[in-house]
């Protein structure tokens, strides 16, 4: 019996040390020493060169098929399809990226940092929608941007605002592309993509106050159709500029208009002139005289402007992270000694001097004088430019889509009797 129970245990044993030896060469001890980096679960791994070339090919085809629908067929029925097919594939399947609204910045940095290449398929995402523009029209906000067609299709009982607050919040975009470029330029941030607030529902993945946003804009979009395309965004400016002189450009009739002003109940986006009143014209005082005053103020608005970037850019240049480190080091050098400080600890532990860090901040900062000056110049003159609009009439006899406003949604065409 005490044999029976020697070998017993012994078996055992035997069989933990063959279990444990086994399970040591399965899942041997981590070497942290090889020089081996985790990688990131949350950065994705970069999109083959292939694949970024066919998502060019894919964008050449949805604007090829949107002007076709939006100029050809006049189709509101193939624009929508289109731009759902848009959101599937650039939105939730891309995520989102790579996008022409986010592209301005890669230009921008390209221009003014000689270290950085600008890819290929990053300068055709920012080019070909403005090439499309300028001879079609916005047949991209039409049908091939993602952030478009999430704002359209939830679009249900529109309001049309008035002209003072339309011409008033249009200001918006001047003021984010102008920020955009800077920030861009003196390598500060992509704030057009930190900020974009659609991305985080089509990764599905975002901070909670981006989602917040998100929300907010597509409830938003409920009534006022595209908050964030009219309101917001900088490339639309662009797009807006091209637009003003493309050849082609949607229609709302085929033919002669017959002034049934149905058309004027189908634009949500109040981009759709009147004939002109040439009487409430007149009545209204606005002539010559007040074209050149507006005209001649105008370099008066640059001048306030430029002065007020200069007097900004200190402000501005804290959200540097090299400018904001040597302020809050000169400031508070006390923190030093803060070891839960990642920001400064991370300096420490870098072996850079002070004085390196502080000249880098005054380069860094001198762009941001130089550049916030020429962007209140800037938005002085888009402040003389959108004053003098008010003045100028254009005469027309027939109800006309704004080229510059116009997203060539074609909504308008269903609307009119007219025979194709």
């Amino acid at each position: 019996m005490k044999k029976l129970k020697f070998v017993f245990f012994t078996l055992v044993f035997l069989l933990l040390t063959v279990s444990t030896f086994a399970q040591k060469q399965r899942f041997p001890k981590p070497e942290f020493d090889t020089g081996y980096t985790q990688p990131s679960p949350v950065t994705p791994e970069p999109r083959a060169l292939a694949m970024e070339y066919f998502d060019v090919l894919v964008l050449l085809f949805v604007l090829s098929l949107a002007t076709y629908f939006a100029l050809k067929s006049r189709s509101r029925q193939g624009i929508l399809w289109l731009s759902i097919f848009t959101l599937i594939y650039f939105g939730f399947y891309r995520n989102g990226c790579i996008c022409s609204i986010g592209s301005i910045q890669n230009v921008t940095l390209s221009f003014f940092d000689s270290g950085y290449a600008i890819s290929l398929t990053a300068l055709l995402f920012f080019l070909l929608p403005l090439l499309f523009t300028l001879f079609f029209g916005r047949t991209f906000c039409a049908g091939a941007c993602p952030l478009g067609a999430i704002q359209d299709l939830v679009v249900i009982k529109p309001i049309s605002l008035p002209k003072w607050l339309n011409k008033t919040l249009g200001l918006i975009p001047y003021v984010y592309l102008a920020l955009a470029v800077l920030f861009a330029a003196t390598g500060t941030d992509f704030i057009i993509c930190r900020y974009d607030p659609f991305v985080g529902i089509f990764r599905m993945d975002a901070k909670f106050h981006m989602i917040v946003l998100g929300v907010a804009f597509l409830l938003m979009g409920m009534f006022v159709a595209r908050p964030y395309c009219r309101f917001l965004c900088p490339y639309g400016v662009l797009l807006s500029w091209m637009s003003r002189f493309s050849k082609w450009h949607l229609t709302i009739t085929p033919n002669k208009c017959i002034q049934c002003k149905l058309c004027t109940h189908s634009c949500p986006f109040d981009a759709i002139d009147f004939p002109t009143n040439e009487k409430e014209v007149i009545k209204s005082g606005l002539g010559p005289k007040r074209f050149i005053t507006y005209a001649l103020v105008i370099p008066l608005w640059m001048a306030l402007g430029v002065f007020a970037g200069a007097k900004s850019h200190t402000f501005l240049s804290k959200a540097n992270p090299d400018v904001y480190l040597a302020e809050l080091m000169i400031s508070q050098p006390e923190l030093k000694n803060d070891p839960d400080n990642i920001d400064i600890q991370t300096f420490l532990a870098s072996g850079k001097s002070m004085e390196t860090l502080v000249a880098e901040a005054e380069v860094i900062r001198h762009k941001f004088y130089i550049g916030s000056m020429i962007a209140g110049g800037f938005l002085g003159l888009v402040i003389g430019m959108t004053l003098i609009n008010t003045v100028v009439f254009r005469k027309r006899q027939d109800y006309e889509p704004h080229k510059g406003n116009c997203f060539s949604c074609a909504r308008c065409v269903d609307y009119c009797p007219v025979e194709k």
